[in-house]
Protein backbone atom coordinates (compact mmCIF):
# COMPACT_ATOMS: atom_id res chain seq x y z
CA UNK A 1 0.00 0.00 0.00
CA UNK A 2 2.80 2.37 0.82
CA UNK A 3 4.13 1.90 -2.73
CA UNK A 4 0.80 3.02 -4.22
CA UNK A 5 0.72 6.04 -1.90
CA UNK A 6 4.23 6.99 -2.91
CA UNK A 7 3.28 6.65 -6.57
CA UNK A 8 0.18 8.79 -6.11
CA UNK A 9 2.25 11.37 -4.24
CA UNK A 10 4.82 11.38 -7.05
CA UNK A 11 2.08 11.78 -9.69
CA UNK A 12 0.51 14.69 -7.79
CA UNK A 13 3.93 16.31 -7.54
CA UNK A 14 4.51 15.94 -11.24
CA UNK A 15 1.04 17.39 -11.93
CA UNK A 16 2.01 20.42 -9.84
CA UNK A 17 5.31 20.71 -11.71
CA UNK A 18 3.48 20.49 -15.04
CA UNK A 19 1.01 23.17 -14.00
CA UNK A 20 3.89 25.38 -12.90
CA UNK A 21 5.63 24.85 -16.24
CA UNK A 22 2.41 25.58 -18.12
CA UNK A 23 1.98 28.81 -16.18
CA UNK A 24 5.57 29.78 -16.90
CA UNK A 25 5.08 28.99 -20.60
CA UNK A 26 1.98 31.17 -20.74
CA UNK A 27 3.90 34.02 -19.11
CA UNK A 28 6.75 33.54 -21.57
CA UNK A 29 4.31 33.60 -24.50
CA UNK A 30 2.80 36.84 -23.19
CA UNK A 31 6.28 38.31 -22.76
CA UNK A 32 7.25 37.19 -26.26
CA UNK A 33 4.12 38.77 -27.73
CA UNK A 34 4.79 41.99 -25.83
CA UNK A 35 8.41 42.08 -27.00
CA UNK A 36 7.32 41.50 -30.61
CA UNK A 37 4.90 44.42 -30.35
CA UNK A 38 7.63 46.61 -28.82
CA UNK A 39 10.01 45.57 -31.60
CA UNK A 40 7.42 46.53 -34.22
CA UNK A 41 6.98 49.91 -32.52
CA UNK A 42 10.75 50.39 -32.39
CA UNK A 43 11.02 49.61 -36.10
CA UNK A 44 8.28 52.11 -36.88
CA UNK A 45 10.00 54.74 -34.75
CA UNK A 46 13.35 54.00 -36.38
CA UNK A 47 11.75 54.35 -39.81
CA UNK A 48 10.22 57.72 -38.82
CA UNK A 49 13.57 58.88 -37.43
CA UNK A 50 15.31 57.87 -40.67
CA UNK A 51 12.76 59.82 -42.72
CA UNK A 52 13.11 62.90 -40.50
CA UNK A 53 16.91 62.62 -40.61
CA UNK A 54 16.89 62.32 -44.39
CA UNK A 55 14.54 65.29 -44.79
CA UNK A 56 16.67 67.32 -42.37
CA UNK A 57 19.83 66.48 -44.30
CA UNK A 58 18.16 67.41 -47.58
CA UNK A 59 17.04 70.75 -46.14
CA UNK A 60 20.52 71.41 -44.75
CA UNK A 61 22.10 70.48 -48.07
CA UNK A 62 19.73 72.81 -49.91
CA UNK A 63 20.22 75.76 -47.56
CA UNK A 64 24.00 75.39 -47.51
CA UNK A 65 24.59 74.68 -51.20
CA UNK A 66 22.04 77.19 -52.50
CA UNK A 67 23.54 80.25 -50.83
CA UNK A 68 27.11 79.30 -51.68
CA UNK A 69 26.22 78.40 -55.27
CA UNK A 70 24.35 81.68 -55.74
CA UNK A 71 27.36 83.58 -54.43
CA UNK A 72 29.66 81.77 -56.87
CA UNK A 73 27.26 82.32 -59.77
CA UNK A 74 27.00 86.04 -59.05
CA UNK A 75 30.80 86.51 -59.23
CA UNK A 76 32.17 84.14 -61.88
CA UNK A 77 31.24 83.57 -65.54
CA UNK A 78 31.76 79.79 -65.42
CA UNK A 79 30.92 79.08 -61.80
CA UNK A 80 31.09 75.96 -59.72
CA UNK A 81 28.18 74.87 -57.55
CA UNK A 82 28.61 73.55 -54.02
CA UNK A 83 27.56 70.01 -53.18
CA UNK A 84 27.19 68.28 -49.83
CA UNK A 85 27.45 64.55 -49.09
CA UNK A 86 26.44 63.30 -45.63
CA UNK A 87 28.64 60.38 -44.59
CA UNK A 88 28.49 58.18 -41.47
CA UNK A 89 31.94 57.96 -39.89
CA UNK A 90 32.72 56.56 -36.44
CA UNK A 91 29.02 56.46 -35.66
CA UNK A 92 28.51 60.15 -36.46
CA UNK A 93 27.18 62.01 -39.48
CA UNK A 94 29.75 64.21 -41.21
CA UNK A 95 29.35 66.52 -44.22
CA UNK A 96 31.77 66.33 -47.14
CA UNK A 97 31.80 69.50 -49.26
CA UNK A 98 32.80 69.59 -52.90
CA UNK A 99 32.62 71.85 -55.93
CA UNK A 100 30.76 70.56 -58.97
CA UNK A 101 30.82 71.65 -62.60
CA UNK A 102 29.85 69.79 -65.74
CA UNK A 103 28.87 66.72 -63.74
CA UNK A 104 32.35 66.42 -62.20
CA UNK A 105 33.23 66.76 -58.53
CA UNK A 106 36.28 68.69 -57.35
CA UNK A 107 38.01 69.16 -54.03
CA UNK A 108 37.61 72.91 -53.36
CA UNK A 109 41.16 73.19 -52.06
CA UNK A 110 42.82 71.72 -55.16
CA UNK A 111 42.61 73.00 -58.70
CA UNK A 112 39.49 75.17 -58.34
CA UNK A 113 41.17 78.54 -57.87
CA UNK A 114 41.56 80.26 -54.51
CA UNK A 115 39.17 83.01 -55.60
CA UNK A 116 36.39 80.41 -55.74
CA UNK A 117 37.39 79.24 -52.27
CA UNK A 118 37.21 82.84 -50.98
CA UNK A 119 33.65 83.26 -52.22
CA UNK A 120 32.64 79.75 -51.12
CA UNK A 121 34.07 80.27 -47.63
CA UNK A 122 32.10 83.49 -47.22
CA UNK A 123 28.94 81.78 -48.45
CA UNK A 124 29.44 78.93 -45.96
CA UNK A 125 29.97 81.39 -43.14
CA UNK A 126 26.75 83.22 -43.96
CA UNK A 127 24.73 80.03 -44.49
CA UNK A 128 25.96 78.69 -41.15
CA UNK A 129 24.76 81.90 -39.50
CA UNK A 130 21.30 81.60 -41.10
CA UNK A 131 21.00 78.03 -39.70
CA UNK A 132 22.20 78.81 -36.17
CA UNK A 133 19.69 78.99 -33.31
CA UNK A 134 19.77 81.37 -31.60
CA UNK A 135 21.47 83.65 -34.08
CA UNK A 136 24.43 85.74 -33.06
CA UNK A 137 24.55 89.47 -33.65
CA UNK A 138 24.04 90.15 -37.40
CA UNK A 139 27.42 91.81 -37.89
CA UNK A 140 30.32 90.33 -39.86
CA UNK A 141 33.90 91.63 -39.91
CA UNK A 142 35.74 90.72 -43.12
CA UNK A 143 39.42 91.38 -43.75
CA UNK A 144 40.00 91.47 -47.52
CA UNK A 145 37.69 88.49 -48.12
CA UNK A 146 38.31 88.50 -51.90
CA UNK A 147 42.05 89.05 -52.02
CA UNK A 148 42.50 86.07 -54.37
CA UNK A 149 39.90 87.13 -56.94
CA UNK A 150 41.58 88.37 -60.09
CA UNK A 151 40.34 91.13 -62.38
CA UNK A 152 38.30 94.23 -61.65
CA UNK A 153 35.19 92.69 -63.27
CA UNK A 154 34.93 89.76 -60.85
CA UNK A 155 35.88 91.99 -57.91
CA UNK A 156 33.10 94.40 -58.82
CA UNK A 157 30.68 91.49 -58.97
CA UNK A 158 31.89 90.39 -55.54
CA UNK A 159 31.00 93.83 -54.14
CA UNK A 160 27.57 93.58 -55.75
CA UNK A 161 27.13 90.15 -54.17
CA UNK A 162 28.12 91.49 -50.73
CA UNK A 163 25.61 94.32 -50.99
CA UNK A 164 22.81 91.99 -52.10
CA UNK A 165 23.46 89.45 -49.34
CA UNK A 166 23.64 92.22 -46.76
CA UNK A 167 20.20 93.48 -47.75
CA UNK A 168 18.65 90.06 -48.25
CA UNK A 169 19.87 88.60 -44.94
CA UNK A 170 19.57 91.90 -43.05
CA UNK A 171 23.15 91.78 -41.84
CA UNK A 172 25.82 94.43 -41.37
CA UNK A 173 29.13 93.79 -43.11
CA UNK A 174 32.24 95.73 -42.10
CA UNK A 175 34.93 94.97 -44.65
CA UNK A 176 38.55 95.97 -45.17
CA UNK A 177 39.23 96.52 -48.88
CA UNK A 178 42.56 96.74 -50.68
CA UNK A 179 40.88 98.60 -53.56
CA UNK A 180 41.04 96.01 -56.31
CA UNK A 181 38.42 98.09 -58.15
CA UNK A 182 38.24 101.86 -58.73
CA UNK A 183 37.37 103.78 -55.60
CA UNK A 184 34.26 105.11 -57.34
CA UNK A 185 32.97 101.54 -57.55
CA UNK A 186 33.49 101.01 -53.84
CA UNK A 187 31.66 104.26 -53.10
CA UNK A 188 28.78 103.13 -55.31
CA UNK A 189 28.21 99.84 -53.49
CA UNK A 190 29.10 100.68 -49.88
CA UNK A 191 26.82 102.51 -47.48
CA UNK A 192 29.79 103.97 -45.59
CA UNK A 193 33.41 104.31 -46.69
CA UNK A 194 36.40 105.23 -44.54
CA UNK A 195 39.89 105.76 -45.97
CA UNK A 196 42.77 104.84 -43.67
CA UNK A 197 46.30 106.07 -44.50
CA UNK A 198 49.67 106.27 -42.73
CA UNK A 199 51.63 109.07 -44.42
CA UNK A 200 53.75 109.78 -41.33
CA UNK A 201 53.52 106.35 -39.64
CA UNK A 202 50.43 107.58 -37.85
CA UNK A 203 47.03 106.29 -38.92
CA UNK A 204 44.69 108.87 -40.40
CA UNK A 205 41.06 108.08 -41.09
CA UNK A 206 38.97 110.07 -43.53
CA UNK A 207 35.25 109.66 -44.13
CA UNK A 208 34.66 109.42 -47.90
CA UNK A 209 30.96 108.64 -47.70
Amino acid sequence: MSGIKDLRHSIEGKKGTRQTLQNQMEELEKTHLYLEQELDHAREEQFCIQIVAQETQEQLEYQISELVSLALQSVFDNPYTLGVDFIIRRGQTEADLYFERGGNKFNPLYGCGIGNVDVGALGLRLSRWTLSRPKSRPTFLLDEPFKHIKGSKDNERALQMIKELSHRLKIQIIMVSDERVPRETILAFADKVFLSTQPDEVSHVEVLK
